[in-house]
């Protein structure tokens, strides 16, 4: 009996080798994995998380320290660090919350003042709006480990495993992925679980009943 549990809030390392389990959707399942194997992702999880915490920390001095007069490209250039941050802490491992919401009231404080500086500029003021509203879904999206994995520049998820992921992750990870792609990636993606199921040897009805969700929506 395994001694080594399952992480409560994994990481990025741990969700996907979790994926991979026993799992003969996928190109490269994880079978007879031994204990080792999981300290290992999750050390590799506790190490993605300390080097976080360390960046976010010299992030947030760099803004405490912004000059009242500070060039717009430098606040511009944080604000995309920060959203950057916000990216990676969503596929944390443990509960990111507190950081989170520190990273949130830090953009605002900058879209403040970027606000001020546009009043009286209508296009300007459309465009802030705009960006808002993009920047409020896409923290929605990425409460969805599953986007955050996706979205990772360092994705662990193989583009020969997508199929797999759609079809065996938690069904409401996957609705948001799905977000994520085009048109064109669609009929993609839907072609290859098509493919994919019709190499089962076993019918699942769950995964036919993925597919079929996906092809609807």
């Amino acid at each position: 009996m395994p001694t080594v549990p399952f992480s409560e809030r994994p990481g990025r390392y741990e969700r996907h080798f979790r994926r991979k389990l026993d799992n003969a959707l996928f190109p490269r399942p994880l079978v007879n994995w031994s204990e080792d194997d999981l300290l290992e992702v999750q050390r590799l999880d506790h190490e993605e998380l300390m080097a976080f915490l360390q960046s976010l920390r010299h992030l947030v001095r760099r803004a405490v320290e912004l000059k009242p007069n500070e060039e717009t490209q430098v606040i511009l250039d944080l604000k995309a660090e920060l959203e950057k941050h916000y990216e990676q802490a969503c596929g944390l491992a443990d509960q990111q919350e507190g950081n989170k919401q520190a990273i949130r009231q830090l953009v605002e404080v900058i879209m403040n003042t970027i606000r001020r500086n546009a009043v009286g500029d209508s296009l300007a003021e459309q465009e802030l709006a705009e960006e808002e509203l993009a920047r409020s879904t896409h923290f929605e999206l990425l409460e969805h480990p599953l986007v955050a994995d996706l979205l990772h520049p360092d994705s662990l998820i193989e583009a020969d495993e997508l199929a797999a992921v759609l079809l065996s992750d938690e069904e409401c990870q996957v609705l948001a992925a799905w977000k994520l792609f085009d048109d064109e990636q669609r009929q993609w993606l839907l072609s290859e679980m098509g493919e994919k199921l019709k190499g089962e040897t076993v019918s699942n009805p769950v995964f036919e009943q993925r597919l079929a969700l996906l092809q609807g929506n």
